[in-house]
């Protein structure tokens, strides 16, 4: 079946901009074009594609099986003539930039490794990573706005139609400043629920294995609790605080190494979860993401053979 010409570039960024948005306006919006047009333009693709993308109600739009279905190939198209533009105006011999969506359980240790190894081989690379949620990064790699994704998130919902490859399994700890109050004497789990507690945010995936520590221990969590995926922020006021965090291992392996975190003896141990590269297995990766990919799985097989840190 040959491909209808009327459909042009516009009405696929319209698309991609409606979907990513949920919103007409808010896509109008980042198009710099009015509402009027957006629905103009997004129904002229309707009408091409003879099915309706969209389904409208007071809260926005959302996909509808169709859609679904179209954002698979849009985004990878879009993606690759992009890519296309960009390698003709750069040059060939120029590697380009990686996209890298970065999860807080990752972005400490194993991504600085990563970011060194990739500029200390290739000359001309710019690696782009942004932070966030395993839900937001999942869906800018859904339509091609990330190359690829590192963390742990095999658990979230978004990351069904996509590719997961485990790298290494990272477990949970409790932590708290060299000098807290409960390493002076032996260790009575319920003496936790007395400090303020930092963990993941609530409905990130990473929360539900820092929840399960506290199940083990039969204790409930302090009523005083900073939740964030902030590393920085967290490591600031557990060194300044009598606070307790819930740490992924390898957010905190230097500072128990330096002495400036202590980890706490509950005679538990956390399983540990997968992390790993999510990729879109519907779109072309450029020269530029294979070789973060090829050092990902460098690093993680360090990781597993205890190579590195």
């Amino acid at each position: 079946m040959n491909i209808d010409t009327r459909i042009k570039f516009r009405h696929l960024l319209c698309f991609l901009e409606v979907a990513r948005q949920g919103s007409l306006a808010r896509a109008a919006d980042k198009l710099a074009v009015s509402q009027p047009a957006i629905s103009k333009t997004l129904k002229e693709l309707e009408v091409l594609l003879a099915a309706s993308l969209f389904e409208r109600s007071k809260s926005g739009v959302s996909l509808s099986e169709a859609g679904v279905a179209f954002l698979r190939y849009a985004g990878p198209c879009v993606q690759a003539l992009r890519d296309g533009v960009s390698s003709l105006r750069g040059g060939e011999y120029a590697a380009g930039t990686v996209r890298l969506g970065v999860l807080s359980t990752v972005e400490s240790l194993l991504v600085p490794e990563v970011v060194r190894r990739l500029h200390q081989r290739h000359s001309a690379l710019v690696v782009s990573v942004v932070t966030g949620p395993s839900a937001y990064l999942l869906s800018q790699l859904r339509v091609g706005e990330l190359d690829l994704v590192v963390g742990r998130m095999t658990d979230s919902p978004q990351i069904q139609g996509l590719t997961f490859e485990h790298l290494y399994s990272e477990s949970m700890t409790l932590v708290v400043r060299a000098g807290h109050p409960l390493l002076a004497g032996p260790l009575q789990r319920g003496q936790l629920e007395d400090y303020p507690l930092v963990l993941p945010l609530a409905g990130t995936t990473i929360r539900k294995f820092a929840d399960s520590l506290f199940v083990q221990c039969g204790i409930a969590q302090p009523r005083q609790r900073l939740e964030t995926l902030s590393l920085a922020l967290s490591r600031r006021y557990v060194l300044c605080s009598e606070a307790i965090w819930i740490a992924p291992l390898d957010a905190v392996r230097l500072d128990l190494r330096t002495g400036e975190l202590v980890e706490l003896a509950l005679g538990i141990q956390e399983p540990g979860g997968s992390v790993g590269i999510c990729s879109n297995a519907t779109l072309p990766l450029s020269l530029a993401a294979q070789w973060c990919q090829e050092v990902l799985r460098e690093v993680g097989q360090d990781y597993r053979e205890e190579a590195y840190p």
